[in-house]
């Protein structure tokens, strides 16, 4: 059920029957026909194992069960809604920026660590979102959230993307991330407005990177 953007901060969302969704609590705005919400305590898609991986991570971000027949408009915070469409790819996103989800997606959790190593584990620290984030591989739709918009960027094998931590909305595709210093002489001697980590990404996919360094 491909989300329709309604204008930089909604999106809504079609339901039918035998098909359900996954959403933040708090992020329905309006709905037309009969749709219910349920607090989901599964996981999403990925079941026990996904909900297991969720309360090790310390998850925060309580989701609902949609269903019903009819459509549900989604937003939170004022913040920008951005769009991503899988084909069967994984979506690596950090959980507090996951606004909605089609409910055929298979949700997990990546231990940072295995993408980059201790760097991966760094990353999680400076970032301030942990050690885990959150998975979603499939066929279907995910709606993000982020400061000031969102931009694509491609990776690829001869052209890495460095990004501010601070910055990093989510990635897709077979990518690596470790976190970089970069530290010049400037900055040694308090002169520089250079940023003390990059993290840096390889291979083959897509970044989302927002247009601020704010948490949501």
């Amino acid at each position: 059920m491909p989300f329709t953007v309604l204008n930089s901060r909604m999106v809504e969302a079609r339901i039918g029957p035998g098909q359900r969704m996954f959403s933040q609590r708090g992020a329905m705005l309006a709905y037309r026909g009969e749709v219910a919400f349920t607090p989901n305590i599964q996981g999403g898609q990925g079941g026990v194992g996904s909900m297991i991986g969720r309360r090790i991570a310390g998850e925060a971000t309580p989701l609902m069960t949609v269903e019903g027949t009819g459509t549900v408009m989604f937003g939170h915070g004022g913040h920008h809604v951005h769009v991503v469409d899988l084909t069967g790819e994984t979506l690596y996103v950090e959980a507090d920026r996951l606004l909605a989800f089609d409910g055929s997606l298979q949700q997990g959790t990546m231990f940072m660590g295995s993408q980059g190593g201790v760097m991966g584990m760094v990353r999680g620290q400076v970032t301030g979102q942990g050690l885990f984030t959150t998975t979603l591989k499939g066929v279907g739709s995910a709606a993000v959230m982020a400061h000031g918009g969102v931009i694509e960027l491609p990776i690829t094998s001869q052209r890495p993307v460095h990004v501010d931590p601070q910055a990093y909305v989510a990635h897709r595709g077979d990518v690596r991330n470790k976190l970089s210093t970069a530290l010049g002489w400037r900055d040694m001697v308090g002169r520089g407005s250079g940023e003390a980590f990059q993290l840096e990404l390889s291979g083959q996919g897509t970044v989302y990177v927002q247009a601020s360094e704010e948490k949501l």
